[in-house]
């Protein structure tokens, strides 16, 4: 298991770490293929004028292999035995969707590899075999799986059937995410026409979160959306008009969510659900205690995909979430998305 491994590497690089206690020469002193090999090595003194005694030693030697091992024990993946790991999982979706990026998050911290299928939000054509039309659907070993918190539920009792999934506090925070958090961010990354001008440029790059969003909010506008379908065919000119003529539309798109989930302040409504969430950890790493429970990889997962918009770097600037986001970045790691 890569957990296993990058402990047992971190194990021994502190072991090596301490190793000169006990008089041993150092691997570069010890005849190494380099410069520093031709300067002799300092001398040591007696073993009777040593400060640290042999005992002392292989005490802090011990200590700091166990702090090592817990270390990267709390920063590693979550990956499932081996038996329980799922082998054929797809996932189709749009890119910047913020509930397909709940799904992704949890396979990215549980090192699950998973194909991705990404979605024509005008089309489908890549759903039409299923029944439910929307995003994300998962498919594991042939089952579909549908409705990103249920998609995580499932999964979760699949990998971790021990685990217990009545946690009352973890349960409410991952609903204040789908029925808060979440309404919080179009009105956010759209909120002045620079900003939608720069989401657009972004999003447009990374998924198909703006047609998505246009075809449920304005559905009379899938022929406008379809325009922005360009892949080269289209002058300077015309994709210059197209890529403003998109930010337009999704400014709009964002008065409308605004008024729709009664949001006065977007900014505000930000910083308030980012403070919300910080006073919810309580000092704690994570909501989950030393690891990431359910709760921390579901806020993680919508606030991922604005994280590097001008709302996320104003969210990170203006309170004290980013500590928390960095923690999860690295817990989560890189994606087990399988390239293709």
């Amino acid at each position: 298991m890569r957990s296993l491994r990058s402990a047992q590497t971190l194990a021994f690089r502190s072991l090596s770490s301490v190793r000169p206690l006990h008089g041993a020469v150092p691997p570069a002193a010890a005849g190494a293929r380099s410069c520093a090999s031709l300067v002799p090595p300092p001398r040591l003194p007696p073993p009777s004028s040593r400060i640290v005694p042999p005992g002392v030693a292989g005490a802090v030697s011990f200590s700091l292999t166990f702090a090592t091992l817990a270390a990267a024990e709390a920063k590693a993946k979550e990956r499932p035995p081996t038996d329980l790991l799922p082998q054929n999982v797809v996932l189709y979706q749009y890119q910047a969707c913020p509930f397909c990026n709940k799904v992704r998050a949890f396979l990215d911290y549980h090192d699950i590899p998973y194909k991705v299928v990404e979605v024509n939000p005008l089309s489908k054509k890549e759903i039409k075999w299923s029944d439910y039309k929307k995003v994300p659907i998962l498919t594991v070993d042939g089952e579909q799986l549908v409705d990103s918190s249920d998609i995580i539920n499932i999964l979760q009792r699949r990998i971790r059937p021990d685990d217990d999934l009545t946690n009352e506090d973890e349960a409410k925070w991952r609903r204040w995410v789908d029925e808060h958090l979440v309404h919080i961010l179009s009105p956010n990354i759209y909120r002045t026409t620079s900003e939608a001008l720069e989401s657009f440029d972004y999003i447009s790059k990374h998924g198909n979160l703006i047609k998505s969003q246009l075809c449920s909010v304005y559905p009379s506008v899938n022929p406008f959306i379809s325009y922005f379908e360009f892949r080269g065919n289209f002058s300077f000119t015309e994709r210059f008009a197209v890529k403003y003529a998109g930010a337009a539309a999704m400014y709009m798109v964002s008065k409308k969510l605004k008024k729709k989930y009664n949001i006065t302040d977007e900014r505000a409504s930000l910083y308030e659900a980012a403070n919300t969430w910080v006073e919810a950890l309580d000092g704690r790493d994570f909501l989950g205690g030393s690891k990431p429970n359910l709760a921390d990889l579901a806020v993680f997962g919508v606030l991922r995909p604005i994280r590097y918009l001008r709302s996320g770097k104003d969210m990170v600037e203006n309170t004290k979430i980013g500590d928390w986001y960095q923690r999860m970045e690295d817990a989560v790691g890189e994606p087990s998305r399988i390239q293709e």
